[in-house]
């Protein structure tokens, strides 16, 4: 083979033992180089046969490289002539970087705008104690005891199957299948007023009470959350323009007669009836049945989040808010994440009949439908039988898993910090005595792989309640007792 001319060095090196083949190797380095300003508009290039040479490798991945580079407008052919850098390239393009070239601009280029709604999200941030993994971590059901060979069973056999149906689109409200079973189950579970055609399914409760904000709100309407309440509504209304109207919860739950005092002509109200977030208090029956004629008489919306209504360990669950209404003012959320495991993106909303078509439309707009073939595998999770099993161990497991917490609390901890909330749930509600700060704690906490969460984080006002949320889904009571001496240590380093 010919000798390539002297003086042409390669403007790349390649590798042949990486990872990455040899002709991504040629059209980065040459792209690079061009970024970078090495090559400049209307350089020549040396041709296939001569840079194959040089680098010592076949001339198929440079032909490649240079055909890619073409075809992206870096490089260009000239009939008789060669290869060269393109012309058509801007000036700007060709100046080198500098490090601070490649880090945000400040001060001489114009503002970076993003919009308003997206910048108070962001100084609101959830913080670490929200992912956390260890100990005490919130939101996160047992998922050590859940029945994978069940699952895994399942999701072969349907695999098997090669239902090409479920490659296909089945619409925004969900595959047929999984909408009966989840009425089925509502209706007998949680005494909701539902038939299938109602029933929404969606990618979880966040998706659900984000999509109850695009559909029944409009920017700047006035909207009933619970003080101290769930961050995740709180969020999912600030998105959507809402003005957060903060109402007061006590021993009884929401304090309807407070709210109808702050703002009588709210569009919605979003609750936790059941088991309110952060508390853990139950909405009594006056109280519910106040909110209902609240809603009746104004025209208002109530969105209820029925999170983890399985878990009730004194008595049977509390029937749905859902299923009290005559008037059908009530939209109704609930989940499959707290119940079967947290990768598990699925939940529902139970529609009045006259907003069907409008969150279908909604939906359309926003991602169309949920993943069809885990729906139908979910489908059949419950249709067998295998989902209610599997909640009666999971009472009889957690109720176990919250006695083993609320002892070592008090084994461990004077009584100025009191247990509230502990009658349901996957979490207890810590309550701190004066001057101490719950934020200071949990960063603590997290140093130690202890994921508690503060409760200040659920308030909108400034007279924020200062406490901790311990999660018990996830630790196990062997684990228990340690984790609680090491968040002594840390009270006690406080």
């Amino acid at each position: 083979m010919r000798a390539p001319p002297a003086g042409l060095p390669p403007v790349i090196q390649v590798d042949r033992a990486a990872a990455k083949p040899l002709y991504r190797q040629l059209y980065d380095g040459y792209r690079e180089a061009i970024v970078e300003g090495r090559l400049r508009a209307g350089d020549r290039l040396p041709s296939t046969r001569i840079l194959a040479a040089e680098l010592d490798i076949s001339r198929i991945p440079v032909l490649n490289a240079f055909e890619q580079l073409l075809a992206e407008g870096y490089f260009e052919s000239r009939t008789g002539s060669g290869t060269f850098v393109a012309r058509s390239l801007p000036d700007a393009f060709f100046k080198p970087l500098s490090k601070t070239a490649l880090e945000v601009p400040r001060g001489r280029s114009p503002r970076r705008a993003v919009s308003r709604r997206a910048e108070a999200l962001l100084r609101r941030k959830l913080q670490i104690w929200y992912t956390g993994r260890g100990a005490f971590a919130v939101g996160h059901p047992p998922v050590d005891s859940f029945p994978v060979h069940i699952w895994s069973r399942l999701v072969a056999r349907r695999a098997a199957a090669a239902d090409t149906s479920l490659l296909r689109s089945h619409g925004p409200m969900g595959l047929p299948a999984l909408r009966e079973a989840v009425a089925d189950y509502l209706r007998a579970a949680r005494a909701v007023r539902c038939e299938a055609e109602q029933v929404m399914i969606v990618g979880g409760s966040q998706q659900a009470l984000d999509l109850c904000a695009r559909a029944l709100l409009d920017p700047g309407s006035a909207v009933w959350v619970e003080e101290p309440g769930y961050f995740g509504s709180q969020r999912a209304l600030e998105l959507a323009g809402a003005r957060l109207v903060p109402v007061a919860v006590d021993e009884e739950g929401l304090d309807v007669d407070a709210g109808v005092a702050r703002c009588r002509r709210a569009r919605a109200a979003f609750v936790t009836p059941s088991h309110q977030f952060p508390l853990g208090v139950t909405m009594s029956a006056s109280r519910r049945l106040r909110l209902l004629d609240w809603a009746s008489r104004t025209g208002s919306w109530i969105v209820e989040d029925d999170y983890d209504s399985e878990y009730r360990y004194e008595n049977l669950p509390i029937a749905s808010l859902q299923g009290l209404d005559r008037d059908s003012r009530v939209v109704y959320i609930g989940t499959f994440t707290k119940s079967l495991f947290t990768g598990m993106r699925l939940g529902y909303i139970v529609l009045p009949r006259d907003l069907i078509e409008r969150f279908m439309e909604v939906r359309r707009v926003m991602d169309s439908f949920s993943h069809i073939f885990d729906q139908a595998v979910l489908a059949d999770f419950l249709r067998e039988g295998h989902f209610a099993r599997h909640m009666r161990r999971m009472r009889m497991l957690c109720g176990d898993r919250r006695r083993a917490l609320v002892e070592a609390v008090g084994r461990e901890l004077p009584p100025s910090f009191s247990v509230l909330g502990d009658r349901a749930g996957t979490y207890l509600c810590l309550a701190l005595p004066p001057g101490l700060r719950d934020r200071e704690i949990a960063e603590r906490a997290a140093a130690r792989n202890l994921w508690v969460a503060p409760l200040s984080e659920c308030s909108l006002g400034k007279a924020r309640r200062q406490g901790l949320l311990l999660g018990y889904g996830s630790t196990t009571a062997a684990e228990t007792a340690e984790a609680v001496a090491r968040l002594r240590g840390v009270l006690d380093s406080v």
